[in-house]
Order: C-alpha cells, then structure tokens, then sequence
C-alpha cells in the first residue's frame, strides 16, 4: 500500500461514499421506508486494526462474512454491535424479534444475513459499475461472537490478503433508532493495482 498518492487514496475512499450511499437507497427499499445516513467514515485501516475498531477482541458482535471473486478477489466483513443489530431487527421484523434472547434465532440469522447480502451487492456493484470489473460475492455466513473470533476467519487467508482493508462506517438512522454498521472490503494484493488501474490512477 506504499505506492499509492492522495489522489489514488480519495478514489478509493469515493468507492466508498458512492458505495454507502447505494446502501442506504437499497436499506430504504428493504424496508419500504426512507432510511437516512449520517456522512460515512472511510479510510483504510491496517488488517491488525479492526478489532479496536468494532470495540476490541472481546467485544460481542453479530458478523456478515462474504468472498467475492471474478477479476478481482478478496473478502468483505460486515459487523454490527449487538444494540445496532436489535434495531435493524426490529425494523425489519418486529412481530418476531425477542430483543432480550441472549442469542438470535435462524429468523433473526437469517434477516441480518440477508442485509448484509444487499449492502455487500450495493458496495461491489458501485465499484464494479465505476471500473468495468466482474465482480460477484458468496453466500453470507453469519456469527454472533467476540470480535476476536469473528475476524480469525479472515485471518486465516491473510497470506493471500492484502494488508489493508477499505473501512466504511456507516450509520443509518430511522426516527430515533441508529444502526452502526462496519463495512470492511479487503481485496487481496494483487487486486489493489487492478482496481487503480480499472480507474484510471495507477503508475
């Protein structure tokens, strides 16, 4: 990540403006209702970072973990704080969501998978549609654990990742509710020049 200028770190953070603000639109179709979003954090973050991030190793969090691959390859994470989960479920299924279980059932699993699915679609498909690259995702696998357990998964494929991930904080609001979602879009090594390359900003 040494080689890369102000103007090539602001591209890679617009990815990310662009890619948040699809997000929201596509949250707000979810829940046929206008979700806000407060202006999102992006910069890139060292790998050994992201556990102070969502609060330390130790810190409970519900995970969304996707590889995407094509001309490009990599993984994403998205993680929520338990409060910010409980407030996403409820929005989007408050006849079934018991807010005090110490766990969530395969309905809750499932509705936070299925949002991570859409925002993960929206992020790649921003930057898919700004560079012209094929890019698709997997399936979401979904843990609620500490975050520490949560990111040895990436963890294990760090020898092929690259050091960096692209970190977008995203915060969207329904009334008084807030929902704080950390996005993580970690391209492995040789990604990185194709994507610059793709924008038009690689020496």
């Amino acid at each position: 990540m040494d080689f890369l200028d102000g103007m090539q770190l602001d591209v890679l953070k617009e990815i990310g403006n662009i890619g948040a603000g699809n997000a929201a639109t596509s949250l707000s179709k979810l829940l046929s209702r206008r979700v806000g979003m407060n202006v999102p954090e992006v910069k890139l973050i060292q790998f050994n970072q992201v556990e102070m991030v969502v609060g330390g190793a130790e810190t409970l969090v519900a995970g969304v973990y996707f590889e995407f691959s094509g001309d490009i390859q990599g993984t994403i994470l998205f993680i929520l704080d338990r409060a910010s989960a409980n407030n996403l479920l409820f929005l989007l299924i408050p006849n079934d969501f018991a807010e005090y279980d110490e766990d969530f059932s395969p309905l809750e699993r499932s509705a936070l998978q299925e949002v991570g699915n859409i925002l993960a679609g929206a992020y790649l498909g921003s930057l898919s549609v700004m560079t012209g690259l094929t890019i698709k995702h997997s399936t979401p696998a979904f843990a609620y654990d500490m975050a520490g357990a949560i990111l040895s998964v990436p963890m294990i494929e760090f020898g092929q990742m690259g050091e960096y991930a692209l970190f977008i904080e995203n915060v969207f609001i329904d009334g008084s509710s807030k929902i704080k979602g950390n996005f993580f879009l970690m391209p492995n090594v040789d990604s990185y020049p194709i994507i610059l390359e793709a924008l038009g900003v690689y020496k």
